[in-house]
């Protein structure tokens, strides 16, 4: 998925609605569902965490896969797989790649699994 796509899904206003609010139409629910397989696995969970829990908003690659037990092209594969969801990017500095969470996705997300609050019952 590309960044122009991103910004489109971003900016349609059916994005923003809620999993009570209205049932999805056939487009969005295939975007989502892209989003949440991406999110289905631990290993990217866990590296998503990783990038969008880091001070700077920034993390290199390097320092992303000794905190696995697994190769580097397979730390690269889950990377790229969060990248085709849209919910990370990245850029090329010299021979390491530095990646970052994009907060409209994960804004995308929160909206969309937001369930209205009923002031008169309590948790």
């Amino acid at each position: 998925m590309s960044k122009q796509e991103l910004e489109v899904i971003g900016q349609d206003d059916a994005c923003c609605q809620g999993v009570s609010t209205a049932p999805l139409d056939d487009e969005s629910a295939g975007e989502l569902a892209k989003v949440f397989k991406a999110l289905g696995d631990p290993v990217r969970l866990r590296l998503l965490s990783m990038i969008a829990s880091r001070d700077g908003g920034e993390v290199c690659v390097c320092e992303m896969t000794p905190a696995f037990d697994l190769s580097q092209p397979t730390i690269s594969h889950h990377l790229k797989l969060l990248r085709q969801a849209g919910l990370v990017d990245c850029e090329r500095r010299g021979t390491w790649v530095y990646y970052w969470v994009l907060p409209q996705a994960l804004d995308r997300l929160a909206v969309f699994l937001k369930t209205p609050t009923d002031a008169g019952v309590s948790a």
